[in-house]
């Protein structure tokens, strides 16, 4: 039986009845046939692939040509899973017009569902002028990758009292604007909790807490196979870099050996043309054909 997507009124109403919202990102079609399988509510095609699949240091360095050509591949493999396409850095921080064009291509180019941008009050305007355009966009605020050079590096958000009161006010700020979903990264669970009981909207949250009405987390944590830094709120749930090491292993091991490939790994040809091929062979000197 086809899988129903989720609509925006489903994930309200997920909210109100206290059913938990299931969400990864996800960067190709491989892993995007076996999410939507899996049944996974939403999927975010995030910037955290410029670290995950491009081995960048951070965020910074993604475009948007990139996050459009993961975000085809990711619809291609789930068709009916609710899918958002993050905006990279300076794809809408400049300038309204330009906000809405490239949120646009997420919608027009790669069927994502919906959008998602860093930032609170100081992007209330790209969020308003997004929404008019009939675009749906989730906030996020917290700890934000593509600031974090402002923040003093990859650290938790929201722990002091005064922090935390600006991290509501940015919330209160985001949905307002028209944001129909916010995702907080990095923050306290008491935050986090006001934040959720606060809003109208759904909340999910990366390291914010068992609040939020869903969580998030990077596929390559989750599948132990990301390795350069893994945050505090990551619980990976395999350790796939192991058992494909061990497969990369054997490999070539038996490719050494003349292990493989065997005969159930070939093709034959048809009866009685092996036979006829050697027959010509003998006739013709193919090397001296070549060289008229």
């Amino acid at each position: 039986m086809k899988k129903k997507k989720k609509s925006v009124f489903d994930f309200f109403e997920m909210k109100k009845k206290g059913e938990k919202i299931s969400f990864i990102t996800c960067y190709d079609y491989p892993t995007a046939l076996l999410a939507e399988e899996a049944g996974f509510d939403m999927l975010l095609v995030g910037d955290s692939l410029g670290m995950c699949v491009y081995g960048y240091e951070g965020t910074v360095p993604v475009v948007m040509d990139q996050m459009i050509w993961h975000a085809e591949a990711v619809r291609r493999g789930a068709p009916n899973t609710f899918l958002i396409g993050d905006m990279p850095f300076l794809s809408y921080q400049k300038r309204w017009d330009e906000a809405v064009e490239n949120a646009g291509r997420f919608i027009k180019e790669a069927g994502c569902d919906a959008i998602k941008l860093e930032g609170g009050r100081r992007v209330v305007d790209k969020i308003k002028a997004i929404v008019d355009a009939g675009i749906v966009v989730m906030g996020h605020i917290g700890l934000t990758p593509q600031s974090s050079v402002q923040l003093g590096g990859f650290k938790a958000q929201g722990r002091t009292a005064e922090s935390a009161l600006e991290l509501i006010k940015d919330a209160i700020a985001v949905e307002k604007a028209g944001a129909s979903f916010i995702l907080l990264e990095a923050i306290p669970p008491q935050v986090g909790k006001v934040i959720t009981e606060m809003l109208s909207i759904p909340v999910l949250g990366i390291g914010a807490g068992m609040y939020c009405d869903g969580q998030l987390l990077i596929v390559h944590d989750l599948l132990g196979l990301f390795k350069a830094f893994t945050p505090k709120f990551v619980k990976r749930y395999a350790d796939l870099d192991k058992e494909i090491l061990r497969a990369f292993k054997e490999y070539i091991k038996e490719v050494k050996e003349s292990a493989f490939p065997q005969e159930q790994h070939t093709y034959t040809m048809l009866e009685g043309e092996w036979e006829k091929l050697e027959k010509m062979l003998k006739e013709t000197d193919i090397k001296e054909e070549f060289k008229k």
